[in-house]
């Protein structure tokens, strides 16, 4: 195996409002704007389920409770950031806290200014589409939502 080579595992929640609507992040780091479900890495020595909830707190000011596994990355999907392989795992989520983070109704309406912004859209599970999300990982998630509804 290269050096350069290495696994980068990643975990996702898919929040479900009582309107119909699932939690959108609109981000932009890496020179680069992106629109993913809420999460994000591992850290060393943390599982899934305990990254996950550490991410929304982070993220969104809320705490989460796992409702069922939704779907793990079983095909070779390359990072867009450097040359890791992504493993993604996603979550159904629901909140056990009040949500106390601001949500915008247009894509990467930021706050402020800087490197690294994040927002958050609700986007209605009608009018949602394998094109809402940026990478193909999180596509490939959003179609299987859909035909799940």
């Amino acid at each position: 195996m290269n050096s350069k080579q290495f696994f980068n595992v990643r975990v996702y929640g898919l929040l479900i409002n009582d309107n119909n609507e699932v939690l959108i992040s609109d981000e932009q780091e890496y020179g680069m704007r992106f629109i993913k479900f809420p999460g994000g890495g591992l850290e060393y020595g943390e599982g899934l389920i305990d990254g996950l909830k550490r991410e929304f707190v982070e993220e969104c000011n809320t705490e989460v409770e796992i409702i069922s596994h939704f779907y793990t990355t079983d095909f070779f999907v390359k990072s867009a950031f450097n040359d890791s392989q992504i493993i993604s795992v996603y979550y159904m989520v629901r909140n056990t806290s009040p949500l106390n983070f601001t949500t915008k109704t247009a894509i990467f309406d930021f706050d402020g200014q800087g490197d690294i912004l994040q927002s958050f859209r609700w986007v209605k599970l009608s009018d949602l589409t394998a094109d809402t999300c940026t990478f193909p990982i999180d596509q490939y998630v959003t179609d299987l939502l859909i035909k799940s509804l």
